[in-house]
C-alpha cells in the first residue's frame, strides 16, 4: 500500500465528492443522504493514510453532523 500525503488525500476527496454527486444527483438522493455518502468514502479515504497525525487530522474532518454543515454553509450565504 503506498502512503498517501494529506493534500492528495484532500483532491481524492473532493474528485470523490464530485463524482457521488454528479452519479447521485440525478438518482433522487437527498442533501443529506448525499452528504453522509461523501462522509462515508472520506473517512474510507483518511483510514488509508499512513501517517497517523494525518490519518486524525483527516477524520477529524468527517465528524461534522449534517445539521451542523448545514447551518455552517446557511450562515456562510448570508454574510455574503
Amino acid at each position: 500500500m503506498r502512503n498517501i500525503n494529506f493534500s492528495e488525500s484532500h483532491r481524492i476527496t473532493t474528485i470523490g465528492i464530485l463524482l457521488i454527486v454528479s452519479v447521485t444527483g440525478q438518482s433522487g438522493c437527498s442533501t443529506q443522504q448525499l452528504y453522509n455518502t461523501g462522509q462515508s468514502w472520506q473517512r474510507n479515504e483518511c483510514n488509508r493514510l499512513m501517517d497517523q497525525l494525518e490519518r486524525e487530522r483527516c477524520l477529524s474532518n468527517t465528524s461534522t453532523s449534517y445539521e451542523s454543515y448545514k447551518k455552517q454553509s446557511t450562515s456562510g450565504n448570508e454574510q455574503k
